[in-house]
């Protein structure tokens, strides 16, 4: 009887295939260093940068499963965060009382949207997250405050 791949391991073998795989590591930093550099900056200047940025770069450049670039996307945020809210606090950019109203129903999202994906196949997850990009696109586009 043979065992099912897992997630990660379906990973690494299209990683091998790949332009940026691991027969081509300089490739494959540059790609990271510069899906890096956008999403960080992307996040600074507009709040956004790990799943906008970080997951498609990712997918397209890397050639990540879907699933695992959400994953990885949400580790790196993490520190761009941190930084970002320390220069935006410096700057008195920040509401704290808003982000205490948002944040626990944001940790909520946070456990139930991982949960989701195993619900979902990553093509599936891929078509929600570019419709969902397309109509958060139109709406800044179309209907400016």
């Amino acid at each position: 009887m043979a065992l099912r791949p897992t997630q990660r391991q379906l990973h690494e073998k299209r990683l091998r295939a790949t332009v940026g795989g691991p027969d081509k590591p300089r490739m494959r930093y540059l790609y990271a260093a510069l899906i890096g550099m956008v999403g960080g900056l992307a996040s600074g200047l507009f709040g956004v940068g790990g799943g906008i940025i970080m997951v498609p770069g990712m997918t397209f450049l890397l050639k990540a499963d879907m699933k695992i670039a959400v994953g990885t996307s949400l580790a790196v945020i993490i520190p761009t965060a941190i930084t970002g809210v320390f220069k935006h606090h410096q700057l008195r950019q920040v509401d704290w009382t808003l982000a205490a109203t948002l944040a626990p129903t944001a940790i909520l999202g946070g456990l139930i949207g991982p949960w989701l994906t195993t619900k979902l196949g990553s093509p599936d997850l891929q078509r929600l997250f570019g419709g969902f990009l397309v109509l958060v696109g139109l709406r800044l586009l179309f209907l400016p405050k």
